[in-house]
């Protein structure tokens, strides 16, 4: 498992194994994801993301990957290679043109891409570890947690401040 920025890239790697990028985990636009024989959550609602469209790079086999993303988000799946039972769950895929926009490229080898949008996404990240971490230092801290809920807070706001 890592992570790590790369210039203007964040690198996830996952080899059988569960990895969760969730809240303020990177300031970038790109995104590239290897994984095998493995899950990944990575969390793109993040409002130290700076605006534009976002890329993720994908080279998965055997994997599932779950992509937090905001509300009218359009996600662009041309560019991506399917090899044998691969697909891209979107359950709002014909949402109205005019958000941002997510660029998937990459190879899918019997592996999965799930876009989670608005209230699923926040449970989603509330459902885990990393929200309760995050919780624990946002009280110690006297700030908000931003896990939940990255669009919306940032990063040491303090609990007073909203």
């Amino acid at each position: 498992m890592n992570t790590q920025k790369n210039g203007t890239t964040a690198q996830i790697e996952a080899y059988y194994t569960n990895v969760k990028r969730l809240g303020h985990w990177t300031d970038s636009r790109t995104a590239e994801v290897t994984a095998r024989r493995s899950s990944v959550q990575m969390d793109l609602r993040s409002a130290q993301i700076p605006e534009g469209d976002l890329e993720v790079r994908i080279t998965a086999e055997r994997s599932i990957l779950k992509i937090l993303v905001p509300d009218g988000t359009v996600v662009d799946e041309s560019e991506l290679e399917y090899v044998g039972l691969s697909k891209v769950k979107d359950l709002q895929r014909h949402s109205a043109a005019g958000g941002r926009r997510l660029r998937l490229t990459g190879v899918l080898k019997r592996s999965e891409v799930r876009i989670v949008r608005g209230g699923v996404a926040t449970l989603t990240a509330m459902f885990s570890r990393e929200f309760v971490d995050d919780c624990r230092t946002a009280h110690r801290d006297g700030t908000l947690p931003t896990v939940h809920t990255p669009e919306s807070v940032r990063e040491g706001t303090p609990r007073d401040a909203r």
